[in-house]
Order: C-alpha cells, then structure tokens, then sequence
C-alpha cells in the first residue's frame, strides 16, 4: 500500500467496549498532551504508529505503545539534562575525568594508556591519556574543573603544546616510535577561551571542549557513542560511585560488563536489580 493510499483510508480501531470507531490522531495527540508531552515528541509518537497502524486494532494496543514511546523519550531526555552535571560529578580530583576520556578513546578503537609518566628531550612529563591508533599517538591532556564557568585560558594550550613537543623530539629519535606520527589534545569538562581556540587552530592542537567543536563535542561523543558516566545513575548513591571509580570503573558499560564489582557495594539483591535496569536503558 502506497503512503498516499495508507493517509487515505479509513482506519477503524476497537474500543474497549468492543465497538469499533475510526482513528483519531486529534485524539492521540490531545492524551499525549494531557501527559505532558513535547510537541516534538508528540509528532514523533504519531509518526511511528502512522507506520503500522491497522483496522482492527484495538486502541489499548495504540495507547500501550504511544505512551511506551513516551516514556522511552522522557527518558532519554532526562539523561541529556543529567548528562552535563554527570560529568561534573566524576570529580573532586581529576583522575575519574582522565580514566572518562581515555574510555571515549578506547570505545573509538584506540589502545590507551592513562596516567603515565614519559621521557621528553628535556625533562620527564606525566601525560593524562596517550591513545594510540593508525601510526598516530595522541598526547592528551585533561583539564577538570568543579566550577562550570571556569574557562581554560590561552595558558594551557600553550603550556601543553610545549610539553608535547618536548615529548615528540624525543620520541622521534627512539626506534620503537619511528612509525608514529604524533597530535596533541587538550581536553576540558568545560569551555576554552577566545584565546585557547585561536591558538590551538594555529598551532596544530587539538581541542575538545562540552559543546566544542561544535556537533563534534564531548556531549556529542558521549551520546552517540552511549558511553555515559556512572555519576548519572540515579540507582546509586554519591559514596557508592566514589567507591567503583576508586577501582577504575568510571562508564555505565564498564560496570555492566563487569558486574562483580557490584558486590563490594552490599547492595540487597532488590536494589542490583534495579541498578542492572537502569545500566541496561542506559547502554542498550
């Protein structure tokens, strides 16, 4: 059946009562509203059953999953709110941030390393994440901070192209480098600086912000790759995710492939269900 064919004919649907009465969208839409539905989100639900509704079909079965949809969206919208604070929360040091970032990089194929201290020409360097992928290493720093107006000044950029390059002049005299070209990262839970970006654009370093690039940000590799913080649980408490990130656990994915580390949290066996829900909607 043609789309065209499909909009045109008339769709009887059964009530409850057993009688049967045609489709109404306006009806639809009125009860998504009265939910509490989005306009958006109210057009994407009519959409989807547009797509397989039929004669016949009770209306129980077209409510059931408008408002399965709903609620999927809801809470897909909810964690997007949470995702921002998530990352705030994998402080109050700088580590669990690093551990994060190495994670987005692993997840993108790289093998990383994490916390390392390196030679350069001049003096030794500790370097936040090195990933490594295609005969390009990626030399990564990470700057958390707590306070979500903090911007990362012109300093740090040009602090870190500086270590990298004393990194890299070292590097390409030892034979086990000699395949390797090298790229330098800045990476901030928050925002760069007028200053940072123009540096970085001039001066070949790479830099990776909430909202920046834009469409290419932290938030966006975070949500199309799924790989979401344990701080957004909402099954967990504060101390509970401090304990899991002590022992590296910083992704929901993490803690769902390795699920034993659940144990050490004496969580009743109610309570690790739902936690095993929640990382579930979370991953899949």
């Amino acid at each position: 059946m043609s789309e065209t064919s499909r909009k045109n004919k008339l769709i009887l649907v059964r009530k409850a009562s057993g009688d049967d009465e045609p489709f109404s969208i306006n009806k639809l839409q009125a009860s998504l509203r009265n939910a509490g539905a989005e306009q958006d989100t109210i057009s994407k639900i009519v959409d989807d059953i547009k797509l397989w509704i039929y004669s016949g079909v009770t209306t129980k079965k077209i409510y059931s999953c408008a408002f399965k949809i709903l609620r999927r969206e809801r809470a897909h919208t909810a964690m997007r709110y949470r995702l921002k604070e998530a990352i705030f929360a994998l402080g109050p040091t700088g580590y669990p941030f690093e551990q994060f970032i190495g994670q987005l990089f692993e997840k993108q194929g790289y093998t990383i390393e994490v916390g390392v201290v390196v030679d350069g020409y001049s003096v030794t360097h500790e370097m936040d994440v090195i990933a490594t992928q295609n005969h390009i290493q990626n030399l990564v720093e990470c700057k958390y901070h707590k306070d979500q107006g903090k911007q990362v000044s012109v300093q740090v950029p040009l602090y870190v192209r500086s270590r990298v390059n004393d990194i890299i002049r070292k590097r390409e005299i030892m034979l086990e480098y000699q395949d390797l070209s090298f790229e330098a990262w800045v990476v901030t839970n928050t925002r760069f600086s007028a200053d940072s970006i123009a540096y970085g654009k001039c001066n070949g370093l790479h830099l990776l912000a909430w909202d920046y690039p834009q469409n290419r940000g932290l938030k966006h590799l975070v949500e199309s790759m799924k790989l979401y913080p344990i701080t957004i649980l909402h099954k967990l408490t504060r101390k509970e995710k401090q304990v899991l990130m002590k022992q590296g656990i910083v992704t929901c994915s993490q803690l769902l492939n390795n699920l034993s580390q659940v144990k050490q949290l004496q969580l009743s066996t109610r309570k690790e269900m739902v936690l095993y829900e929640e990382l579930k909607s979370i991953c899949y």
